[in-house]
């Protein structure tokens, strides 16, 4: 794979990775280019409920929510992007992968607290982000395994078990990791 290609795409933190913001991590890395990247953990379940971010904000809506947000990274933990399927566009929509799209705009707020939102979602807060050229170095010192996103792991298997999920798509178990960097 092309480091070129890696939007769509889960990284997993090895435990060569120190920084402790994305111990045992699990980034969607929505965005890749010559300029920098952009992602998402996806398993750091938050302590805030989708129903208090919408209280917060004032949308009243008739059915709980009361599903945990993510911790989507440390960059600006209180700015909020909803990661859901593509079976709709909103104001702010971006496709990450065929079958998964961001969006940042109020609008999928509301839709969701008046019960007409995506059927599957994950409520972020915070991003994780890397600027020209970071992540590429981190890749190099083995920091980061990559793995082909899934929007199974996303939307529907437990928070504690998407690392190991997406390591066993490419037949890692993390007990074989070692903290050492090779290249052949």
């Amino acid at each position: 794979m092309q480091l070129s290609e890696l939007k769509g795409q889960f990284l997993l933190a090895t435990p060569a990775l120190m920084d402790p913001n994305f111990h045992d991590g699990v980034v969607l890395l929505c965005h890749h280019d010559e300029e920098g990247s952009m992602g998402l953990l996806i398993n750091r379940a938050h302590h805030i409920s989708v129903d208090s971010v919408l209280n917060d904000l004032h949308l009243k809506h008739a059915s709980s929510l009361d599903t945990p947000t993510f911790e989507g990274g440390p960059v600006e933990p209180f700015r909020g992007f909803v990661l859901h399927g593509n079976e709709r566009n909103y104001k702010s929509t971006l496709s990450v992968t065929s079958e998964i799209n961001l969006t940042t705009s109020f609008d999928i707020l509301e839709e969701i607290a008046a019960g007409n939102g995506p059927e599957r979602f994950s409520l972020m807060l915070g991003y994780a982000g890397w600027g020209s050229g970071q992540l590429e170095t981190e890749i190099n010192h083995n920091d980061w395994l990559i793995v082909p996103a899934d929007q199974d792991i996303i939307f529907r298997a437990p928070i504690e078990s998407r690392w190991e999920l997406g390591a066993k798509s490419v037949g890692v178990n993390k007990a074989q990791l070692s903290m050492q960097a090779g290249h052949a």
